[in-house]
């Protein structure tokens, strides 16, 4: 595991802890119970829509709303989530992610929850989950689905949290960086697989991470490749290399019209 890795998760846990006892998980449970599923509903909507948009024809895109980055800093100063929303949606993305960790994402819960109210689009909790409290948390924030990342989590915890996002309604994609990572994914009945172009030791982004990982995994299990996707020929090399959806944030989010910047990266 990577220093960085390291770092967050223990500001990750000690933050849940904090959570937990200001509302327990029992709390959070009986507050989503009284949401009804819908597509009209202000919270869940039922599991499969993620997924769907991942599947669909061509190459999607999973627009992320992202404040800033440990490497990076500040990306976009005075973000107006549900402004840069609805022009992903207008740009053309098939789904929306938000990063939702505090410390070094400068994310939260109510980006989610804005994003949420923002589109008609699914929506994707983008942090470093690690507990079922949080897989709750984001259903309960309207999430439709989550990300759980391998380097994070041993193998037994990644199938417990896969099954947990089943039972919460929530489509779990799965992010890896090694073929091992992969393998372990993939026998923890990984739904959707999210192949990381960045290494989470040197920081370096290379796309060839995808183009080599994608040979190992089943027809049956699509893909999204996450980080360094900057431009159309980026796209095209993915699609043709058989991947479902691209996930971009940075080039999006520094762009001071993120829709029609999205627009330019489709592949025709």
């Amino acid at each position: 595991m990577s220093d960085f890795l390291t770092k967050i998760l223990i500001s990750t846990r000690r933050d849940l802890e904090e959570r937990r006892r200001t509302k327990p998980l029992a709390k959070i449970k009986r507050v989503l119970e009284e949401i009804p599923a819908g597509d009209d509903a202000p919270a869940r909507r039922g599991a499969g829509l993620f997924k769907a948009a991942v599947e669909a024809p061509g190459i999607s895109v999973i627009a992320e709303v992202k404040r800033a980055s440990p490497s990076k800093g500040d990306i976009r100063p005075g973000l107006d989530v549900a402004d840069v929303v609805r022009q992903y949606e207008s740009g053309g993305a098939r789904a929306i992610s938000v990063l939702t960790e505090e410390h070094y994402f400068k994310g939260s819960l109510e980006d989610l929850r804005e994003a949420r109210r923002s589109t008609t689009l699914p929506v994707l909790r983008k942090d470093f989950i690690i507990d079922p409290y949080q897989v709750w948390e984001a259903a309960a924030a309207g999430a439709d689905a989550c990300l759980l990342i391998v380097a994070a989590l041993s193998p037994r915890d990644l199938k417990l949290l896969i099954d947990e996002a089943n039972v919460a309604g929530l489509d779990s994609l799965v992010e890896v960086h090694t073929r091992g990572e992969l393998e372990t994914a993939l026998s923890a009945g990984a739904p959707i697989i999210g192949i990381n172009n960045r290494d989470l030791i040197t920081f370096e982004v290379n796309l060839q991470a995808t183009r080599d990982l994608i040979k190992s995994v089943p027809d049956s299990v699509p893909v999204v490749s996450e980080s360094g996707i900057k431009n159309r020929g980026d796209m095209q090399m993915l699609a043709a290399a058989g991947v479902g959806a691209a996930l971009i944030g940075e080039s999006l989010m520094r762009s001071s019209k993120p829709g029609d910047r999205l627009r330019d990266l489709l592949v025709k």
